[in-house]
């Protein structure tokens, strides 16, 4: 079975840092790539970033590029997101997501093929 368990969410001040991780089970993590979305209240689901299988390619949406951190540990089989300078807009439900290939496929403006998900983890960013 597939599982895919986020951490590490909690109540930060604006300007300030936090990292999730998420530690898969059921698959062999080191074939796939994997992602980060996220889910404001009231809003759609928005990526956040993705990663190939090997950790060497990332990408970033346009709003946490050069804040957000994407990483990979294959011999643990965890996925992280340090995110720093967070921001009230920030404040999200942010779920853990496995792809069904080793690299990201693109449609429009958004990666597709996302298979799983986990049950996230809530960021609130907040004075």
């Amino acid at each position: 079975e597939v599982q895919l368990v986020e951490s590490g969410g909690g109540l930060v001040q604006p300007g300030g840092s936090l990292r999730l991780g998420c530690l898969v089970s059921g698959f062999t993590f080191s074939s796939y790539a994997m992602g980060w979305v996220r889910q404001a209240p009231g809003k759609g689901l928005e990526w956040v970033s993705v990663i190939n299988s090997g950790g060497g390619s990332t990408t970033y949406g346009v709003s946490m590029k050069g804040r957000f951190t994407i990483s990979r540990d294959n011999a643990k089989n965890t996925l992280y997101l340090q995110m720093n300078s967070l921001k009230p807009e920030d404040t999200a439900m942010y779920y853990c997501a496995k792809f069904n290939l080793s690299t990201v496929l693109w449609g429009k403006l958004e990666p597709v093929g996302m298979d799983y998900w986990g049950k996230g983890t809530l960021v609130t960013v907040s004075s």
